[in-house]
């Protein structure tokens, strides 16, 4: 093989992996990779991740793949999946590593907002991880880089055999637990719960029995926890829906303000969620400003959209009675309503 297997990284049920690197100097893969590798009798389950991979090459936000390979080593045979090496850990590691073993906010809204980009890709590919966990969710060297890896679980959406459920019992979606399809909310519910965890430091259910947690999972929804801002309870208050039709999705949830860019002109609440008056929208851009368009309203999503902030009520006035208004005694189609 053109490749030389370094130190141990990590494993699962049936696979390792381990740090490699090229053997060749002149070698066309990148000086560090991560190599999954498995006993030649699981093969299929690696082949078909690489099949997957294959299709999602194309995102950022999803662990590159290089190729496989077949190798002899301690007298077994192994299959191997060459892999994007980050060097970040998994956000499984990073919440282990940190002060309190919780993150701040503004650091969760960062990881949701690459992780979202990930799935919504995903989903519009027709695909559906079914193993969204901190330890799957993987950081390059600066920690700003995500991501999502491990698809040794993943599907097409609506290929179905039977009752099986898939992927880690903490982070399973209501749906899955009474037997339904496991699409693509059940992900979305999924990145509810590491919201959750990453936040608080603990899972976001407390239970050490399966049969109890599945339970609490078809009957309840976790807890949100309570230092988070109105704009995060109710970003995941769209997430924990127990009805899988009524979950927002990865696309719809790129729009909250809760994972917005700096120049997102979205309602960025503060107290409250909704305006007291006519005059409450913050982003209303009055008519004074001939650059920006009026705001208009998404009903995918429920937001006011403008390009800039307004100046307060008293702005908005003028701006309505402005030059720029229009000059309604020039139209002969009044009629009186009584």
């Amino acid at each position: 093989m053109d490749w030389v297997r370094g130190e141990k990284l990590g494993h699962g049920s049936f696979a390792m992996v381990s740090l490699a690197a090229p053997r060749s100097r002149n070698s066309t893969l990148p000086p560090l990779m991560a190599v999954k590798s498995c006993g030649f009798s699981h093969s299929s389950s690696l082949m078909r991740e690489k099949l997957i991979l294959d299709e999602l090459k194309d995102c950022p936000e999803i662990i590159g793949c290089f190729g496989e390979s077949v190798s002899y080593e301690n007298g077994e045979k192994l299959q191997n999946l060459l892999l994007e090496y980050a060097c970040g850990g998994s956000l499984a590691d990073k919440l282990e590593n940190s002060a309190d073993h919780r993150l701040p906010e503004s650091e969760v809204r960062g990881y949701t907002k690459a992780l979202l980009k990930g799935l919504d890709y995903i989903h519009k590919l027709g695909f559906v991880h079914c193993d969204i966990k901190l330890q799957n969710i993987l950081l390059g060297g600066d920690g700003g880089e995500v991501k999502l890896a491990d698809f040794g679980l993943a599907k097409r959406k609506g290929d179905d055999s039977g009752f099986e459920l898939r992927g880690t019992p903490l982070y399973m979606s209501p749906e899955m637990v009474t037997g339904g399809d496991q699409g693509p909310a059940a992900d979305i519910w999924a990145v509810g719960c590491v919201i959750v965890e990453l936040l608080s430091g603990s899972p976001a259910w407390r239970c050490s029995d399966l049969g109890g947690l599945l339970m609490r999972i078809g009957g309840e929804v976790p807890e949100i926890p309570c230092e988070l801002s109105e704009e995060g309870r109710d970003f995941i208050g769209r997430i924990f829906v127990k009805d899988a039709r009524d979950r927002w999705t990865a696309e719809m949830l790129l729009n909250h303000p809760f994972i917005g860019d700096q120049d997102f002109a979205g309602l960025k609440v503060s107290g409250s969620t909704s305006p007291r008056g006519p005059l409450d929208f913050p982003d209303w851009v009055s008519c004074s400003i001939t650059s920006l368009a009026s705001p208009e309203f998404s009903p995918e999503n429920g937001y006011w959209f403008a390009g800039e902030l307004g100046s307060g009520a008293a702005e908005r006035l003028r701006g309505l009675v402005c030059d720029r208004s229009p000059d309604w005694s020039d139209s002969d189609d009044w009629f009186t309503i009584r």
